[in-house]
């Protein structure tokens, strides 16, 4: 067997297999931010984190999960607006390490007349690691999404062109 009957004999198990790979790498997006909001609400600082930004931050985190969740299943049936949607959250994520976590990281508070650091370097350094690893997987899957479901149309189109 040849390099080229190799190649659409991969590209025809497409038409029966699920693009678990993008979807995988989705989940785990989300298994990361868990990590991520767990590191960030189980801090109690005084009461800098009692304002909008962390309200506005739970209901993002909320709306990440069901987009993504939502984003891993499109994925496996090679639906390429859904790997879109991943690539514009992978860079969401990214934006957001500006947001609460550089905040927070150069914020004090005084609790019993002394200043205290909101977010400390190691708890920093955690939570930005599971945004951009999160963001990571978001990206990735998006790629590997779109690849493949321009692979798969393709295939698709030169199959209807041989049967026609």
């Amino acid at each position: 067997m040849n390099k080229n009957e190799e190649q659409f004999i991969k590209r025809d198990r497409m038409r029966f297999t699920k693009n678990t790979l993008s979807s995988g790498l989705a989940l785990l997006a989300i298994l990361l931010n868990v990590f991520y909001f767990v590191s960030i609400y189980k801090s109690d600082v005084g009461s800098y984190y009692y304002n909008i930004l962390i309200g506005a931050s739970i209901l993002y985190n909320l709306i990440f999960m069901l987009a993504v969740f939502l984003c891993s299943e499109g994925v496996k049936s090679y639906n390429s607006a859904y790997a879109c949607v991943l690539l514009v959250v992978g860079v969401l994520q990214i934006v957001r390490i500006f947001i609460l976590p550089m905040r927070a990281h150069g914020a004090t508070v005084t609790i019993n007349q002394q200043e205290t650091v909101v977010m400390q370097t190691a708890q920093f350094l955690r939570v930005v690691l599971y945004l951009c690893a999160s963001a990571a997987c978001c990206l990735v899957a998006g790629v590997v999404g779109l690849q493949k479901s321009r692979a798969l149309s393709a295939h698709m189109a030169e199959l209807e062109q041989k049967a026609a």
